[in-house]
């Protein structure tokens, strides 16, 4: 009965690109930007992420057009940011992330999402650097991600979420918890990606109810447990990984979303939740009515 589930009115639900196999400013097997506006509002999401910079309209005016004409708000842009390579890399870091700031922050969006570098490459597995960091790696990325945090904050008035990832060095539940605890809690806040924190072992409710004032946005996400088995056991790749359907549509996988849902609503806060199933690449037809049914399963759900 739907009476007996509780209203999660504190959690705001949407989805982005990377539910519709978008993973690139522009490539030929993704579908075009006007395709994905029209589809993600039908399926029944008011709320979307900008995706790769580049892929929706960079023009504030035309992307604010076409979206509040599809009934669609942005919710966060994206950046990918390498920070752990200390001082050095900060001039070009802030010029990647400051065009992407300025267009977030005329789409009346109030986050960033800061995505740390791999250390292989998504598409070749090629490994780029060591997947642990030194001691003095560890106090770069904390210190330039504070400095990000305040200037992002200070220029644009937006909020840096940061995105524990699969082939970055901010991934398992140690590495989260070593970040959080040597990151300034009013400059750094965490993108909880349930299904990239499942991919690396991490409890989403345990670190919800742990870091819970850490806790500044959420991507709704599951992993297929057969799946991820097989390629942690081979040590697969994310890119060629997600090629095999490690992350699958909601409820088939894990962790559960009810009680992650459960648990974010419980902190007090108004939240984000962002529906992103990595399906890069797919068939055009694939994404809507898989994104149909995870805006019915989430209503389901309480939100």
């Amino acid at each position: 009965m739907t009476s007996s589930v509780p209203a999660l009115n504190r959690i705001r639900v949407g989805s982005a690109p990377d539910s519709w196999g978008v993973w690139f400013p522009d490539d030929p097997r993704q579908v075009p930007w006007q395709r994905f506006l029209d589809e993600v509002s039908a399926a029944g999401y008011e709320w979307i992420e900008l995706g790769p910079y580049g892929y929706l309209p960079t023009d504030p005016a035309r992307l604010g057009e076409e979206a509040r004409r599809r009934g669609l708000k942005v919710s966060a842009g994206t950046v990918f940011t390498g920070l752990h390579r200390g001082p050095a890399v900060w001039d070009e870091t802030w010029a990647h992330v400051s065009d992407i700031a300025a267009l977030t922050q005329a789409m009346g969006a109030s986050h960033l999402v800061v995505i740390p570098s791999f250390w292989r490459d998504d598409k070749t597995g090629r490994v780029l650097e060591d997947r642990t960091l030194t001691p003095e790696q560890w106090r770069d990325l904390t210190s330039q991600t504070e400095r990000l945090g305040h200037e992002v904050r200070e220029r644009y008035g937006l909020r840096i979420v940061v995105h524990p990832h699969a082939d970055t060095h901010i991934d398992t539940e140690e590495n989260v918890t070593r970040f959080l605890d040597a990151t300034d809690p009013d400059r750094v806040s965490l993108c909880l990606d349930t299904g990239h924190y499942a991919y690396c072992g991490g409890d989403s409710v345990k670190l919800i109810e742990t870091y819970g004032e850490r806790i500044g946005y959420l991507h709704l996400k599951q992993v297929d447990p057969a799946v991820l088995a097989q390629v942690v056991a081979e040590e697969v790749p994310f890119g060629p990984a997600v090629g095999r359907g490690v992350m699958c549509e909601p409820p088939t996988g894990v962790p559960a979303l009810e009680p992650v849902l459960a648990a974010a609503q419980s902190l007090g806060v108004d939240l984000f939740a962002i529906v992103e199933q990595d399906m890069y690449p797919c068939p055009p037809d694939k994404p809507f009515p898989i994104a149909e049914r995870t805006r019915g399963f989430l209503r389901s759900c309480g939100v």
